[in-house]
């Protein structure tokens, strides 16, 4: 029997009994992944080499690009502030009593290696990400994005009250068409308009088109904002970003990146005209009402900035890694799309349980460890399997690797995982 429109009004749901009931696209699937596939433990070393489920494992999937997390001389940085500062100071909210010289000159340094005038370090790129969004934008400004942005720019966007047109991937035809769409409108409304794009895109590894979408600025008048997470640290000559392996420092109005990856730490910010910078910093409700970043972070941060810039021999070795695993698995047959970057992706054919039995072979029988993607994440069909190279990698890492992606490729094309599912100790 149909329920009527009042019967509905009045029907009271308890909210847990809702979410036990309903755990979400990824959460139906915790009682088979949890601890294997999703929540991995792995334990050691930050490095290359880790364990996991209690053996060692070749580690391809830590956000270390330059090998920094281990690095002696930021382990003694790290260590020296925690014990000189502790992990509470300074207490507050930046603006009430959470400010320092060092977090000053953080920003600064930070804001001068990317080329911009001024900077604000946010306590998270995710949170930074979407309160970024929130403060620039009201009602009446439109919003121009990458149909492939990352999470934390589509959750920004959902706190936009006002209008938002999406171009498809790297489509700069697309881009140019909502931009004439965002131009006509805001003209109407009264308001600007922002475009946001990515530097590198962290699945694929493709460059944002960063050039051609400044040169539309000779025929549309917009602000871009790009979100460099991947891209800082590894890409330009100097290190400072994707805008400058592009050559378009000044065309990005907006530049921001976390320290997540490169830098191997927590934290992030955000660089752009000292006067946007201050406007920022009394309206981003992200920082207003957080704790200021912990001085040994920003202590911390400022010791990596000191190596990212002064050791270009760290992004050297990086990318000779990278160019011996990508052009050794091109070599071998293997589709890895358009990444231009150390992001590695390796995509194979083949459905979801295949995927878990093929990831599974790897872990247990090779003793490699790399991130799986599967739909809705890629197409139904598609297997996606995500290798960060870093820095600590070596070039015997590298061929032990395409060995044995070389022999997991016949397997999974002769139907070896198909069927029953490999069962798996989630110790």
């Amino acid at each position: 029997m149909f329920l009527n429109t009042q019967q509905k009004i009045n029907r009271k749901v308890d909210i847990f009994e809702k979410v036990i009931n309903n755990r979400g696209p990824l959460g139906q699937y915790s009682d088979q992944v949890h601890g294997y596939f999703a929540f991995p433990k792995l334990e050691g070393e930050i490095g290359p080499h880790m364990r996991f489920q209690g053996k060692e494992v070749l580690n391809w999937s830590l956000n270390n690009y330059l090998g920094l997390a281990n690095h002696p001389e930021v382990r003694k940085a790290d260590a020296d502030a925690s014990q000189q500062w502790g992990l509470a100071y300074p207490m507050g909210a930046r603006m009430m009593s959470g400010e320092s010289k060092y977090h000053e000159q953080l920003e600064q340094e930070l804001a001068s290696f990317v080329g911009k005038e001024a900077g604000v370090l946010l306590n998270y790129g995710y949170q930074g990400v979407v309160s970024i969004i929130d403060a620039l934008l009201d009602r009446r400004d439109v919003v121009v994005y990458d149909a492939e942005s990352h999470a934390c720019i589509l959750d920004g966007l959902r706190l936009h009250v006002g209008k938002r047109f999406v171009f498809k991937h790297n489509d700069i035809e697309s881009c140019e068409k909502q931009l004439e769409r965002a131009d006509k409108l805001a003209k109407e409304t009264g308001g600007g308009v922002l475009v946001i794009t990515e530097g590198i895109f962290g699945m694929s590894g493709a460059m944002g088109k960063l050039k051609d979408i400044v040169a539309l600025k000779s025929k549309y008048n917009f602000r871009l904002f790009v979100d460099d997470a991947h891209g800082f640290g590894t890409m330009g000559a100097t290190g400072a970003g994707t805008h400058e392996a592009q050559g378009v420092i000044e065309g990005v109005d907006v530049y921001f990146s976390t320290f997540a990856k490169s830098m191997a730490s927590i934290g992030a910010f955000v660089a752009t005209k000292k006067e946007v910078c201050d406007y920022l910093r009394y309206n981003m409700r992200s920082q207003i009402f957080a704790k200021s970043l912990p001085m040994p972070l920003v202590v911390g941060g400022l010791k990596r900035l000191e190596l990212l810039r002064s050791q270009p021999q760290l992004r050297e070795k990086l990318w000779t890694v990278v160019r011996a695993l990508q052009d050794g698995l091109r070599k071998n047959g293997f589709n890895l799309g358009k990444t231009e970057s150390p992001v590695t992706p390796v995509f194979l054919e083949g459905d979801e349980s295949e995927a878990t039995n093929l990831v599974g072979d790897l872990r247990e029988n090779y003793k490699i460890f790399c991130s799986i993607v599967v739909y809705p994440v890629v197409p139904k069909g598609v297997i996606m399997l995500r290798l960060i190279p870093t820095a600590a990698h070596t070039l015997e890492d590298v061929e032990r690797t395409i060995k044995a992606f070389s022999e997991i490729a016949p397997k999974l094309k002769s139907g070896n995982y198909k069927g029953q599912l490999y069962q798996f100790q989630t110790a």
